[in-house]
């Protein structure tokens, strides 16, 4: 048993060890902080924006052939969550997407949005039930170890996570919360 748990504990560091290579900043969304209007859905009874965020990341390893981004809530009351945005065939020599890049076109060259939660492709920021509490919004860049995803734009965000995650060399992620 003393074996496994330092086989376990060994495994833990070195994992950390891994994700500490890659960050993610971003100028719109300050971690721990309440999310801004401008990102927050417009519909649903929500009346923000829906102004796709800007991202910034560094520090992708050796080998990183793509990137992903998916942005999540697992505090929506759903029993598994609400996925808010999924970006996928980024292409390698991408370190940032602008402020509104999803539905404007200013995606990279090959970059597709799959669909979110709300039944569409493209960006759907926050809008949690009134009176549920904050929510927290985990924006996170994936390094992935293929060029391209077999996906297309219908591919519902579980099937996305499903392939990003089979493909994922470091991640690096960015929360912050939103209520109403």
């Amino acid at each position: 048993m003393r074996l496994i748990t330092a086989i376990l504990a060994t495994s833990v560091c070195f994992a950390t060890a891994a994700h500490a290579e890659m960050t993610v900043r971003s100028a719109d969304l300050q971690p721990g902080q309440m999310m801004a209007m401008a990102q927050v859905f417009n519909g649903f009874g929500c009346e923000g924006e829906n102004i796709s965020p800007e991202l910034e990341w560094s520090g992708a390893p050796e080998g990183t052939k793509s990137f992903a981004i998916m942005a999540y809530d697992p505090d929506a009351p759903t029993g598994s969550g609400w996925w808010h945005w999924t970006v996928f065939n980024i292409p390698a020599n991408v370190t940032r997407v602008e402020t509104g890049a999803s539905g404007e076109g200013m995606l990279p060259p090959g970059a597709i949005e799959g669909r979110t939660d709300f039944g569409v492709s493209g960006y759907g920021g926050a809008c949690p039930p009134i009176g549920h509490g904050d929510h927290r919004y985990t924006f996170t860049v994936y390094a992935l170890s293929e060029e391209t995803l077999a996906l297309d734009a219908n591919a519902p965000a579980a099937m996305v996570g499903y392939f990003v995650r089979g493909k994922a060399l470091d991640q690096a992620s960015v929360e912050v919360t939103y209520g109403r």
